[in-house]
């Protein structure tokens, strides 16, 4: 695995937050644990605690987003060196008893699980992904959406670096939402212009 798939952890963990929304979905040790998904032990170490600790994370990182949305690439870097200081990550090679056509091993660099707690696991893998992710690809790739209310991360993978939402759902829904605002202006244009050219005509007529 590429380190910088990593990254999708600190997408999934900030996305378990709506701000705008009010909504929050990582209120249980259950919903610690599907974080991780099925592949990671932490995971079954998770309790109650890690609940506010990653609420803790979840903040930070989502710090790191907004500043790397907003063009601040230094605090961005600094928020995301604070965390990478904290929580210590321990790569790994692996090879996962895949082979290649050859017969050999196909290792690749994995990072290992933290034995403190699931926190300090999750937010080293976390914190790890997105910097690789950020020093391959540039700070300008990590985005929050721009449709109104949805202020989700994400990963801009986009050949041209264009991307502004975070689902197409989101792209679908300001786009329909500006082109009636623009309708809306239009229409109110139109409707200025023809009150406007009443009175000219009355003037005419007169």
């Amino acid at each position: 695995m590429e380190l910088s798939t990593y990254s999708d952890y600190a997408v999934r963990l900030v996305n378990t937050e709506e701000p705008e929304r009010g909504t929050d979905s990582l209120t249980s040790v259950e919903a610690v644990r599907d974080l991780f998904g099925p592949s990671r032990h932490a995971a079954r170490r998770a309790t109650d605690a890690d609940v506010s600790r990653l609420r803790g994370v979840r903040t930070r990182l989502r710090a790191v987003f907004t500043a790397a949305a907003e063009g601040d690439e230094v605090r961005a870097v600094d928020l995301l060196n604070s965390l990478l200081m904290e929580f210590p990550t321990s790569p790994q090679i692996s090879g996962h008893g895949d082979l290649d056509e050859h017969g050999r091993p196909r290792w690749h660099m994995h990072l290992a699980d933290q034995p403190a707690n699931a926190t300090a696991s999750y937010a080293a893998i976390a914190s790890m992904g997105l910097a690789f992710h950020l020093t391959d690809l540039g700070m300008d790739r990590l985005g929050i959406c721009q449709a109104d209310p949805c202020r989700n991360a994400y990963l801009d993978t986009s050949t041209n670096r264009s991307r502004r939402y975070c689902s197409d759902r989101c792209a679908t829904r300001a786009n329909v939402a500006a082109y009636r605002a623009r309708k809306r202006l239009e229409n109110d244009t139109s409707g200025r212009t023809a009150e406007n050219a009443q009175p000219s005509r009355e003037r005419a007529e007169g």
